[in-house]
């Protein structure tokens, strides 16, 4: 079995929450009730729970000039699904945050772009230029 990531944060409206993932991002869903869901982002469990919106600052942080927030989680994807959703956002002209390449010409060489869904929660897109760098120096 291949392993996979859970995770599981407070969301403001289930209802939201699940057209956001499904409607734009292409997600599925699993089990949910009227105060959860499980959602599938390739493969990797996010688990959405109404609780209202969780309040944290962390400031953003600087990397190769971008400003970024320091709070995100994000999925790694290959560069044709990364195109694809790219695209897709942008038709739906939904605001797509800091879309750059990172560490050009450099080992870990990618591209990143940043979407806040339904609550608040920064989701990074990012593919790498060679799919082996994800870990490497």
């Amino acid at each position: 079995m291949e392993t996979s990531f859970h995770m599981s944060l407070p969301c403001l409206s289930v209802r939201e929450t699940k057209s956001f993932y499904t409607n734009n991002i292409g997600a599925t869903l699993g089990r949910e009730t009227q105060t959860w869901v499980d959602v599938n982002l390739f493969g990797h469990q996010l688990t959405f729970i109404k609780a209202g919106k969780f309040d944290f600052n962390n400031p953003n942080y600087v990397f190769e000039g971008k400003i970024l927030p320091s709070f995100h989680f994000g999925i790694i994807v290959d560069q044709k699904v990364w195109n694809d959703i790219y695209g897709k956002l942008k038709n739906l002209k939904l605001q797509l945050v800091t879309q750059a390449t990172f560490l050009e010409d450099q080992a870990g060489e990618h591209n990143s772009f940043f979407i806040k869904d339904p609550n608040g929660y920064m989701l990074e897109f990012k593919t790498f230029k060679n799919e082996g760098e994800t870990f490497k120096n």
